[in-house]
């Protein structure tokens, strides 16, 4: 008796309904009303994809043993028969493993049956149609094929006498897949000489006999399945029982492989791993931060049709040393971490994406540059694990041959966060320190989820280029904060599946995570102090703390900077602190409490000088004037020959104008050695600390967003999701139990039964309601569609009829005039 999939799920217990459920998560999506609906989505093709998505090559190929096996008519193999078929290779697996592998493809529901009458779900063949790379089987292409195939020592007489370049062809299709197209003109007849003879064929080693596929096809071998005549492409397919033939010596599955390859190299000092890691990430830290202040200084607009323009990547990549794809790297990955945003021009155009747009540091950028070197990593690392777009592909050209440019949309690929997943959980799965080869590391990645990893071979050499660029790998090898770092993702990402609403979420404690704790303690500690030298250079013996960092940007100008950074005190540099709103006494007072040298008595000079001439001319818009109490410094101004294009007059003992803006005159004063001080309306000094404009804050994309992800919900919400569907099902059978009065008035043909009138409906749902009693009601739904519900009448009044399904717990209102039939229960 054959036993459907729907009949199967029924005769599981909740426990195992669960369990399906956990494991194929997408099935809950929404919640199914029975356990046939449930049934259906399990076997539908786009479910059975994703469930196929998982499986490691192994368990596939135990999934195609057991398609190849299957009988044909039944359509039900045997767990020995797949054992004998997955056992038949030179290096057969243990029985165990293949056991195994059976129980995890029943368990995901792609088997189902007992172990003498397995069954495949159908939508398998849909998804996968060539059972391990074979065709179909010849009786399913052509006759002639299957008479050829059912004379073994003819089929291989037949084999054994193919050219070299047809049997060439032969075991290519025989390792899958095993379809092959047919370029125009190579299945017609082949031209005869003089004489009539066929000419030599180089293809065919010289032998006049035309094409190689021409050949297979004359002689059975492959069977032309569409096209191929008149010009066109064609398509061939190697029949099932020629491919087991070559397959003779491997098996009938191919070579099977039970775990992963095994990685050839060695595993590396985990010290030196982590500190390449930590360098690196120090690096790039510094890198984007140098990247963004650029921007803050110069803002970069946006093309209209989206992305920064090449000239403008060229030229930060000028400006902060780097190379293009590095910068196209941090640009991507600092938008993606809520530090880059666009700002809309004042009278922008709107509704059209990049129009008068500027690229500039965010609001979040000055939050970020107060954490430590760990955080501030970690906040970067996150926002590449998550972005949906991949870099690699900026500067390639897209399907209308345009450049893809920084922050384009056409970089944007939704399978990017898997892909980084994907990639580091491989090495995280090795031994800690293990530097895999690129091609080792693909051929995990074919082995552990091969529908997924093929075609991505390119994504996935980038993802490793980017990993040990941001410091997550150090020689190859995942680091060990970057695998604190990936488990805390992954934990973060399960955890917003199970509570997708954020019910659950926990409030953020503000403590640093393990990553950041472990990266903090391969770093060097943040210096608070730094040592000036006598050619009043500057040396931060390591990475300065935030606030020495920023004493330092006003009041030096950075030289060179690495794990020891440089900086230099200038005349400049001196003016631009006291243009900020510093004294004399506190530049002092800085360089005391700072430098871990005596401070010299050039710069104590340098600091003196600077601040007595500083602030003492005042300039302001008359167009512009000049005053200051010293009569004899205004006299000297007035008198200096380099300041005639400045039109300096004076309007009183103290006070010079000019008709030129104040700006100007600042500036040619100050290159004539001046230091003037510019002043408000109200005569108070005028700080000329930087003008910084940010874009609007965004947040960070701190959890990868998968378009195909589903909820995972914990085992207690599932049962409670199993509950559910089992009254589904309930409501379901006693619908179809209802009785025959109630199903013939409310539509179905069940014979000749007589219908209740209106009037005696509504007096069995009155009775009904006083004596509490369950009643089964007939009614038409708004929608003109007749149904049959169990119900207990609660109350009727004002046209309506209100009762309570018990099954479900719900309280449902029916209009009277939509109710054909009411009949208690018994």
């Amino acid at each position: 008796m054959t036993t459907s999939l729907a009949d199967h799920l029924r005769s599981l217990p909740d426990d195992s309904l669960a369990a399906l459920l956990q494991q194929r998560p997408d099935l809950v999506v929404p919640v199914p009303a029975d356990l046939g609906a449930l049934a259906t989505r399990a076997r539908s093709r786009v479910s059975v994809a994703r469930a196929l998505d998982g499986l490691d090559q192994f368990t596939l190929q135990i999934l195609d043993a057991a398609r190849l096996t299957r009988h044909p008519d039944e359509g039900t193999t045997t767990v020995e028969a797949v054992l004998a078929t997955a056992t038949a290779g030179p290096n057969p697996p243990a029985p165990d493993t293949v056991r195994a592998a059976l129980r995890r493809l029943r368990d995901l529901f792609l088997l189902y049956g007992p172990e003498g009458g397995l069954r495949v779900v159908e939508s398998v063949d849909e998804v996968s149609p060539y059972p391990a790379g074979l065709g179909r089987p010849a009786s399913e292409l052509d006759p002639a094929t299957a008479a050829l195939c059912a004379d073994p020592a003819k089929l291989r007489r037949t084999v054994l006498a193919a050219p070299a370049s047809a049997r060439a062809i032969l075991d290519r299709l025989a390792a899958g897949p095993p379809v092959g197209s047919v370029p125009p003109g190579a299945l017609q007849a082949p031209a005869t000489g003089a004489e009539g003879s066929v000419p030599p064929d180089p293809t065919n080693g010289g032998a006049p006999t035309g094409s190689p596929v021409r050949w297979l096809i004359d002689n059975r071998l492959l069977v032309l399945v569409s096209g191929g005549r008149a010009g066109a492409t064609g398509t061939v397919e190697l029949p099932r029982e020629v491919g087991l033939l070559l397959r003779r010596d491997t098996g009938p599955l191919g070579p099977l492989r039970t775990a992963p390859p095994p990685v050839a190299a060695a595993p590396r000092e985990p010290k030196a791993v982590d500190s390449a890691g930590a360098g690196q990430a120090m690096e790039v830290v510094r890198h984007t931060e140098a990247l963004l202040e650029q921007l803050s200084v110069e803002p970069v607009p946006l093309l209209r049709s989206g992305g920064l323009g090449v000239r403008e990547l060229r030229r930060l990549a000028r400006a902060v040393g780097l190379d293009e794809p590095t910068t196209a790297l941090l640009l991507e990955v600092a938008y993606a971490a809520a530090l880059l945003g666009a700002l809309d021009l004042p009278g922008a155009t709107t509704g059209r994406y990049g129009a008068d747009q500027q690229v500039l540091p965010t609001a979040g950028y000055e939050v970020w540059r107060t954490g430590s070197l760990a955080q501030r990593w970690e906040q970067l690392a996150r926002g590449w694990l998550a972005m949906s777009r991949q870099a690699g592909l900026v500067g390639q050209r897209d399907d209308r041959d345009r450049p893809i440019t920084v922050l384009s949309p056409e970089a944007e690929r939704a399978g990017a966060p898997a892909a980084r997943r994907a990639v580091l959980g491989v090495l995280a799965d090795l031994a800690p320190a293990t530097a895999p080869t690129v091609d080792e590391v693909l051929a995990l990645l074919e082995w552990r989820s091969p529908r997924r990893s093929r075609g991505r071979e390119t994504a996935h050499r980038q993802v490793l280029t980017e990993a040990a660029t941001l410091g997550v790998t150090g020689l190859g090898a995942l680091t060990s904060y970057g695998r604190l770092l990936l488990a805390e993702v992954t934990a973060t990402d399960e955890r917003g599946q199970e509570d997708p609403l954020g019910l659950l979420a926990e409030g953020a404690g503000g403590e640093p995570s393990t990553a950041v704790r472990a990266l903090d303690a391969l770093l060097p500690a943040p210096v608070d102090h730094f040592l000036v030298q006598a050619d009043l250079t500057v040396v931060v013996p390591g990475p300065p703390e935030p606030a020495l960092a920023g004493e330092l940007e006003a009041v030096a100008e950075p030289e060179s900077a690495g794990g020891a950074s440089v900086h230099r005190l200038t005349t400049a540099s001196i003016r631009r602190a006291l243009d900020a709103g510093y004294s004399g006494d506190d530049l002092h007072a800085l360089f005391a409490r700072r430098s871990r040298t005596p401070v010299p008595q050039g710069l104590t000079y340098l600091i003196d000088d600077v601040a007595r001439r500083h602030g003492g001319l005042r300039a302001g818009s008359a167009g512009g004037y000049l005053r200051s109490d010293d009569e004899a410094l205004l006299a000297e101004v007035l008198a200096d020959r380099r300041l005639e294009s400045l039109a300096l007059r004076r309007l009183a003992p103290t006070v010079l104008v000019t008709p030129y803006q104040s700006k100007l005159l600042l500036t040619t004063l100050r290159d004539a050695g001046y230091a003037p001080v510019p002043e408000d309306a109200s005569g108070a000094a005028v700080l000329a600390r930087p003008k910084t404009r940010r874009a609007p804050t965004r947040v960070p994309a701190s959890r990868a967003v998968d378009p195909l992800a589903t909820p995972r919900l914990a085992m207690p919400r599932l049962l409670g999701v199993v509950e559910q569907i089992r009254r589904g099902e309930a409501a379901a059978r006693a619908a179809r139990r209802a009785p025959a009065s109630v199903r013939t008035a409310a539509g179905a043909r069940t014979g000749p039964v007589p219908v209740h009138s209106h009037a005696d409906a509504i007096a069995v749902l009155q009775q009904a309601v006083r004596d509490k009693a369950l009643v089964w009601v007939g009614y038409v739904d708004a929608h003109g569609a007749t149904a049959s519900r169990l119900v207990r009448p609660v109350s009727i009044g004002a046209g309506y009829l209100r009762a309570e399904d018990e099954r479900t717990e719900m309280l449902h209102t029916f209009a009277l005039h939509r109710i054909t039939a009411a009949v208690r229960e018994k």
